[in-house]
């Protein structure tokens, strides 16, 4: 039986992607080699590199614009601690929606003063928080664009006259965004770009270099420039996932081609969301609504065993809510097809129907 895969990560990746970097552990670029076998100095994945991180500015609509784009080890956590390194020298601002904008937050306070610009935790972050004002003296900004955990969705963007930092982790290349406001963003593979592995980072290069503290090598954006993301050995095969991934968005048309796919997905599961009386949807407002991980739960508990039988019966995974919300949790990345997400409102309404 196939699979619907709604895990919140790491997350579904294309087949095509998934066969090609399967034979690439065995045989790569015909060389009798396994990838994760050659060196990384080498022509083969030095063309992967390079073809990875120009993808990624492309997509982005960000080639000579000023950007760079890094692939690098250590998840978002590590750039919760590295882009407070590189900018924060004074006092930094945060907008806080989510657990992983808390666990942000307390990096960043080693660094120097932090302001918390707005919260949504009176509410379990099931809002974002509108109607805030970013210090001036702020050395940058930094959002979270998408909470996997609450399924909450940034849709706009504040204007301000410092450097402007997300976490696009969850939502990466899953929509049209005039890219250029942000100053640097970045995303773990693990949701639209690849495995568990590697980080995308993309940076403004003139935002950088202006701390007054000395940056170790290793977590200096700077050094990682200069050295191509080659500074230290790279996680091979989650970039090069990612590379083929990112190929892949190309191919079907990019951003723009994506997004009307995640649109209709989103529009097919909330509409029975908001029709169902069996479920109620974890979120308050519909503009905060995330198209990526939509959370929700059922309404009478006593129906949730033979929910949860149901549709696990019609194979679907990964369903479950996250302990902090509790209920369901479909999330639907780039890869998701639209077909997974009729599976699952079919099971949704089946339910009603022999309530």
């Amino acid at each position: 039986m196939q699979k619907h895969n709604f895990s919140a990560g790491p997350s579904i990746l294309p087949s095509s992607v998934l066969e090609k970097a399967s034979q690439s552990i065995i045989n790569f670029n015909g060389l009798d080699l396994s990838l994760i076998e050659i060196s990384h100095r080498s022509t083969d994945f030095v063309e992967v590199m390079e073809t990875a991180r120009s993808l990624a500015l492309e997509h982005l609509g960000l080639q000579d614009k000023g950007y760079q784009s890094l692939f690098l080890h250590g998840g978002a956590s590590m750039e919760f601690l590295r882009v407070a390194y590189n900018l924060l020298d004074k006092k930094a601002a945060y907008l806080n929606t989510g657990a992983w904008s808390t666990k942000a937050i307390k990096e960043a306070k080693l660094f120097g003063e932090l302001v918390e610009v707005a919260s949504s935790k009176d509410k379990n972050f099931n809002y974002i928080p509108t109607g805030y004002t970013v210090p001036d003296d702020a050395d940058y900004f930094h959002c979270t664009s998408n909470n996997t955990i609450f399924g909450t969705q940034m849709q706009s963007f504040p204007k301000i006259s410092m450097p402007l930092v997300c976490d696009m982790s969850s939502d990466i290349f899953s929509r049209q965004l005039d890219f250029s406001q942000f100053d640097l963003l970045y995303a773990g593979a693990q949701k639209n770009m690849g495995p568990a592995g590697t980080t995308l980072i993309v940076v403004k290069e003139e935002i950088l270099g202006k701390v007054s503290r000395s940056v170790p090598s290793i977590l200096d954006y700077k050094v990682h420039i200069g050295k191509e993301s080659m500074f230290n050995t790279p996680a091979v095969f989650p970039v090069y996932v990612s590379m083929l991934t990112l190929q892949w968005l190309k191919d079907l048309g990019g951003i723009a081609e994506i997004e009307k796919r995640n649109n209709a997905k989103a529009t097919l599961i909330y509409s029975e969301i908001d029709i169902n009386p069996l479920f109620e949807g974890f979120v308050a407002k519909e503009k905060d609504r995330s198209k990526m991980n939509v959370t929700f739960t059922i309404k009478d508990s006593s129906l949730q065993e033979t929910f949860d039988a149901m549709w696990k019966e019609a194979g679907i995974s990964g369903l479950d809510g996250h302990r902090d919300v509790g209920g369901y949790r479909a999330s639907m990345y780039n890869a998701l097809p639209l077909a997974s997400v009729e599976v699952l409102v079919e099971v949704m309404s089946e339910l009603e129907r022999n309530a």
